[in-house]
């Protein structure tokens, strides 16, 4: 088949090739009986086959569009007039056929990585304003327990350190299902709520915040830790004040010697329970801490890096008095008691059309 035209920038289209090959392989593995007995791979592989098959099937249709197209352009030249009639009535509409093609081809292709992504996992930490931060850190965990429910994502509490009067002073969750990643990855920075504190007595509007953190679960084959780089260390569990409830040592505490990083684990009276959601947590810290450096090094090649520098500053304000919440990287507001309630798709569609447009334009 010809190749499609200049519309598609040559990286792009060798990039287009590279994945045709990838899914033929997947398809190659997802037959093999060995990897069929294993459920998780399996599990794996059929999420990136999922991620790729779109924008392959777009492109296989585009080509055979393009092929289409220079069978009637040479009608046009030949010797048939009824035909080149024909043709000239055809290729317009055609040729409006593959640049809508191209346009959906170039949209897959630039979140196919994303799609990829089979589960999330989403950090919620108290941040600035006391035991008023620490309420609304709940209620921004609260709200994407209530979003994967309505998408019908898996919800898997990981860790969940309550504050005194009723709050979190962090928490963190598993979310798994297709399109997670895409949907969460743009809610990771500051959320701030400006509002009255149950707790003020003269009716003044305080500004609280809270931090989240969204980091795409790699699996074991994506990221390899050495289990020599980690100390492990078994403990009891330790309740607020630092008083033991659990004379039992199944808490996990490791620490990934090579860069610090450090994950404590007692959600569950199960020490094995434990240590592996401890383990799924540090493979996720240092993958994430790994995509940092690729970016980082990638910001040094071009000025306008995708996702760089965003995490760390304010992206949404919840205005309770007016009720609505601002997302300052769109410039809009958008209904408060709905997205506390769960209802986040009309923002996260139009985080994602924003994430899509900033990616086509670095091609």
């Amino acid at each position: 088949m010809p190749a499609l035209g200049a519309d598609i920038p040559p990286k792009v289209r060798s990039k287009l090739e590279e994945l045709a090959a990838r899914l033929e392989d997947l398809d190659r593995q997802l037959s093999d009986p060995e990897v069929l007995a294993d459920h998780t791979r399996v599990r794996e592989l059929s999420t990136q086959r999922a991620a790729i098959l779109p924008v392959i099937e777009t492109y296989r249709e585009a080509q055979a569009a393009e092929a289409e197209a220079a069978e009637l352009t040479e009608a046009l030249a030949g010797d048939d007039a009824e035909l080149a009639e024909m043709a000239r009535d055809e290729l317009p509409k055609l040729k409006a056929t593959i640049e809508t093609l191209v346009e959906r081809i170039l949209a897959d292709l630039v979140t196919a990585d994303d799609r990829a992504v089979a589960s999330v996992i989403l950090e919620v930490r108290a941040g600035v304003g006391g035991d008023e931060a620490a309420l609304w850190a709940g209620e921004l965990f609260e709200m994407y327990r209530r979003f994967a429910g309505a998408r019908g994502w898996t919800f898997e509490t990981l860790a969940f350190a309550e504050s005194e009067p009723g709050g979190v002073k962090h928490a963190s969750a598993t979310v798994t299902g297709e399109g997670a990643w895409a949907a969460l990855a743009h809610e990771a920075g500051v959320h701030c709520v400006k509002r009255v504190p149950a707790t003020e007595a003269q009716g003044r509007v305080h500004t609280s915040t809270a931090t989240v953190a969204a980091l795409p679960e790699p699996t074991a084959v994506q990221l390899d830790i050495d289990p020599n780089d980690v100390d492990e260390h078994i403990t009891t569990s330790q309740g607020p004040g630092g008083q033991n409830v659990n004379k039992v040592a199944t808490a996990v505490h490791l620490i990934h010697r090579p860069t610090g990083v450090e994950v404590r684990m007692q959600e569950t009276k199960s020490q094995r329970q434990n240590r592996e959601k401890a383990w799924r947590l540090l493979r996720a810290r240092l993958y994430e801490r790994e995509l940092e450096r690729q970016r980082q090094e990638r910001a040094e090649q071009r000025s306008s890096q995708i996702g760089s520098g965003e995490r760390s500053e304010r992206i949404r304000t919840y205005r309770f008095k007016d009720g609505f919440a601002v997302d300052h990287r769109l410039g809009e507001s958008f209904h408060l008691d709905r997205l506390l309630a769960g209802d986040l798709d009309d923002l996260a569609a139009a985080l994602e059309r924003r994430e899509i447009e900033k990616r086509l334009a670095a091609l």
